[in-house]
């Protein structure tokens, strides 16, 4: 397990681009995040790095030669998604991240600033794109206060299965339909029931979780430990996998999530890399007395100090009434990342431990991220006990499930004393009607 703190991350460091500096804001210069952008339809997807409200584009800023690259990393940087730039591993992307430190900190020189600053594109000027051609996407299970709150809610009673606490529990999702921040979720159809038809689902439901995306392919060395698993995690996003309850409930049983899942997940534009989260790695949560030993590829010692990322997690609602009558969302959730059962070194492990192949660009998501209190469930079967136990909105209206003209959106931010503050930008969504 590589985990570097460096100059890159001195909370003193100020960037000559302003919009960096503000305290509040997503993207100082100790964060960078990747992402792909295009500014019109003439010109081709392209890589940037964001920085305050701006953009940094990234096969123009190598036209000015103010960056140092190897021939294989210059061509991946000017690919259309960020696949090849990822299948290059950690060594090429801490190289960036310490050069693009340097050109953008408050001391680099007239001329260097000139030419850099020709390459910002303001952030309103950019559509944003997701980050890599998604080949595969997985969806894991591995929030213990999730599972048992869940568990409360369909069951009545609040268990877990006998091999939550043995292994990370995932099943295999759909890639074809996951879009970037922005587009509305279209309310489902299907079967709810022996006799009911196709009809729109009417428990729409979200769940705030945390995904990663997979750097240099991980195969032919199997299995690997969390240590060596480390390095093939490229960097982290923001994921609403989108859950329609009753179809579900119909479903799932005897092989699992199938329509229920497919049809919408939502991510984050920015992707944080590893390297900029090495100040806030923790000790994963603490295990129960009577769970399992862990099997040795899951667990280290450089794990149990630091495997787990400390990432304040924030939910809010807002209704079309309240939008219109100018109120902001609702708070509704704030969990942390750092509370799941298993981190994503484990997930990535057992993954592949069977001689799965992992490719660069793959997304792998937590599933549900929940605190351990009930107001910081990070889905509505949870927080209202599927349906029972409805909330109250500043408008007046009260929630069980997701309405048409709802909007969900999710933030995270990484905090610690004597670190600068990094945030991972908006994940949000309009709940519309299903398509005619």
């Amino acid at each position: 397990m590589s985990i570097i703190i460096d100059e890159t991350h001195e909370s003193s460091a100020q960037s000559w681009v302003q919009s960096a500096n503000r305290m509040d804001g997503d993207f100082p210069l100790q964060n960078l995040p990747m992402g792909v952008f295009r500014t019109d339809m003439r010109h081709p997807p392209r890589p940037g790095i964001r920085i305050g409200s701006s953009v940094l584009d990234l096969p123009a800023l190598l036209e000015t030669q103010s960056v140092r690259l190897g021939e294989h990393e210059q061509v991946a940087l000017r690919q259309t998604t960020l696949n090849a730039w990822m299948a290059l591993g950690r060594r090429s992307s801490s190289a960036l991240r310490r050069s693009l430190f340097e050109l953008l900190h408050e001391r680099a020189n007239a001329r260097t600033r000139e030419a850099v600053a020709a390459c910002l594109v303001p952030i309103e000027d950019c559509t944003m794109l997701l980050p890599a051609s998604i080949g595969d996407f997985t969806d894991f299970y591995t929030s213990i206060h999730h599972a048992r709150r869940a568990s409360e809610a369909v069951r009545g009673e609040a268990t877990l299965h006998p091999n939550f606490q043995s292994i990370p529990i995932a099943y295999h999702g759909r890639s074809s339909s996951i879009a970037v921040s922005g587009p509305p979720c279209h309310r489902p159809y299907g079967v709810t029931g022996a006799t009911s038809g196709y009809r729109p689902s009417e428990k729409l439901d979200f769940e705030l979780e945390v995904g990663f995306y997979v750097s240099e392919t991980a195969y032919g060395k199997l299995p690997f430990t969390v240590d060596e698993a480390d390095r093939h995690l490229f960097g982290f996003c923001l994921v609403n996998d989108w859950s329609a309850r009753d179809i579900q409930r119909w479903e799932a049983f005897p092989l699992g999530p199938f329509l229920a899942k497919s049809f919408m997940t939502t991510t984050s534009a920015w992707i944080v890399t590893a390297e900029a989260l090495a100040p806030f790695r923790v000790a994963p949560a603490a295990r129960e007395p009577d769970a399992p030993p862990l099997a040795a590829e899951l667990t280290s010692a450089a794990h149990a100090s630091l495997g787990a990322i400390d990432l304040s997690l924030t939910v809010t609602l807002q209704s079309r009434l309240m939008r219109e009558a100018g109120m902001p969302g609702m708070v509704i959730a704030r969990p942390n990342f750092k509370d799941q059962y298993w981190s994503a070194a484990q997930m990535i492990t057992h993954h592949a431990s069977n001689g799965c192949s992992l490719r660069s660009g793959d997304l792998i998501s937590s599933g549900t991220v929940s605190g351990p209190e009930r107001e910081d469930s990070g889905c509505l079967l949870e927080r209202t006990r599927d349906g029972q136990s409805p909330f109250t909105l500043p408008s007046g209206e009260s929630r069980s499930y997701l309405s048409d003209g709802d909007t969900i959106a999710f933030s995270g931010r990484c905090t610690r004393e004597g670190f600068r503050s990094i945030g991972f930008g908006a994940c949000v969504a309009d709940v519309v009607n299903p398509p005619a």
